[in-house]
């Protein structure tokens, strides 16, 4: 990714990032179709709910094992390498498929959904449902991050862009397929085309990589890094990765108690689907920047500046563009026209939308600051980062929706921004020690 006279370029970079953001962009238009053919189907309202419940417990089961694309990206150079990371990824995401069985078995889940969160008896029926069809989502996330690591280690990343559009036709297909001819309620329409979906992408992912895990087979373990990489440096280097992703994906349940027990609690947990899709789409780009980060950076992240510049930009253009939707009668056009949100949860879900506009800058902004610290191995203050975020955003809520009595769904935004402008804050300290310290041996 570097010119004739080993400099990197702009145009370099974007063109290694631009199948990236289509592949978070593709996977963030998931979000507002199902939300769309759902808001469509019977009991609008009550499905979006629980599909919305049923989601935020499937990233957080999930949690563990999502960011094992930055270590296989950052780890996998060889044989030994490879088997290693493939060991410890596998073993993960079969722990992880264990806890989704154990979830939905009926008396743990009543318990969690009715008694802990409140929910009524027909939206926690739904959303029991609707966790069933989630039970293979896990392990399906797991095995193909891992080998979409491996192809953006390899400059490979149209081969991530194709696996994801593999994902989007399978999601579409199958919804419609289910709108048209089948008679599931909405929420559970919703859940079993996404793990339909992730589950086609994994298996077409493995199949583009499949020249890509030859090489890494046919390499030799002769670099000291590669025999330094046994099972507890992985497990050492990956644990504050996987805890920074508990806590952050944690924060989907977090937020669905206190709309459980905030004021308008139902409009609440309908309209959040759909903001946070909207939200996502506009985060992807951000999203995609991490890995860019990871590889691009070079030796004593000589490659900061132009990477530095490279983000101010596309941080600006996200938060402009989620702008001129939620600040604008666009809005109306988006929740309405085509989210479906009937005109009273269109109304609902404006303001909380505009409190979140500035998130996707902070987005690229946190994905930058943690590519330079995984980068380097530093991944204990992305843990201490996060654990800054979780703590404000349930302080916030907490305060909002307890003692304010304030609706749900403006508690959850307020306090999802607030969490993660503090997160970015922290997260100077450690990039600035990390790129002071390449000065000095420079």
């Amino acid at each position: 990714m570097i010119d004739e006279k080993g400099t990197l370029t702009y145009k370099k970079i974007f063109i290694f990032w631009i199948p990236l953001a289509a592949t978070w962009l593709m996977m963030a238009t998931e979000g507002p179709f199902l939300a769309a053919i759902i808001a469509r189907l019977a009991d609008p309202k009550y499905n979006l709910a629980a599909y919305g419940v049923a989601y935020s417990f499937g990233v957080l089961i999930e949690a563990p094992i999502i960011m094992i694309m930055s270590a296989s990206t950052a780890l996998v150079r060889d044989r030994d390498s490879y088997l290693k990371l493939r060991n410890f990824t596998f073993t993960l995401s079969g722990i992880c498929t264990l806890l989704m069985i154990l979830f939905v078995i009926p008396p743990v889940f009543y318990f969690i959904v009715q008694r802990m969160i409140g929910l009524p008896p027909n939206v926690a029926d739904m959303t029991h449902k609707a966790c069933i069809a989630l039970l293979v989502w896990p392990g399906s996330i797991g095995y193909r991050r891992f080998y979409q690591g491996l192809l953006i280690r390899s400059n490979l990343t149209r081969r991530v862009a194709y696996g994801t559009i593999v994902r989007l036709f399978t999601m579409a297909s199958s919804a419609l397929i289910c709108y048209f001819f089948l008679h599931l309620n909405g929420a559970l329409v919703g859940t079993l085309s996404l793990s339909l979906s992730v589950t086609a992408e994994a298996v077409a992912v493995r199949m583009m990589s499949q020249h890509t895990v030859k090489r890494f087979l046919a390499k030799d373990s002769i670099t000291q890094e590669s025999k330094r990489l046994s099972y507890r440096y992985i497990t050492k280097f990956y644990y504050p990765l996987a805890l920074t992703s508990i806590l952050s994906l944690g924060v989907h349940p977090l937020v669905t108690f206190f709309m459980g027990q905030s004021r308008m609690p139902i409009e609440s947990l309908a309209v959040l689907p759909v903001i946070n899709s909207l939200v996502f789409m506009f985060r992807s780009m951000g999203l995609s920047f991490q890995e860019v980060g990871i590889v691009l950076l070079g030796e004593q992240n000589k490659n900061f500046k132009i990477l530095r510049n490279f983000a101010l930009v596309l941080g600006i253009s996200v938060v402009a563009g989620l702008c001129l939707i939620t600040l604008t009668p666009l809005s109306f056009i988006w929740f309405n026209k085509v989210s479906g949100l009937s005109l009273e949860l269109t109304k609902f879900a404006r303001f909380p939308a505009q409190i979140l506009s500035v998130l996707p800058g902070l987005t690229v902004l946190i994905s930058f600051q943690r590519a330079i610290l995984v980068k380097n191995a530093k991944t204990t203050a992305i843990t201490i980062a996060t654990s800054i975020e979780v703590l404000t955003i349930f302080t916030l809520l907490f305060i909002s929706t307890v003692a304010f009595n304030l609706i749900g769904a403006i508690a959850a935004a307020l306090a999802i921004m607030t969490g993660r402008l503090f997160a970015n804050g922290y997260l100077f300290i450690p990039c600035k020690k990390v790129l002071r310290n390449d000065l000095k041996n420079k």
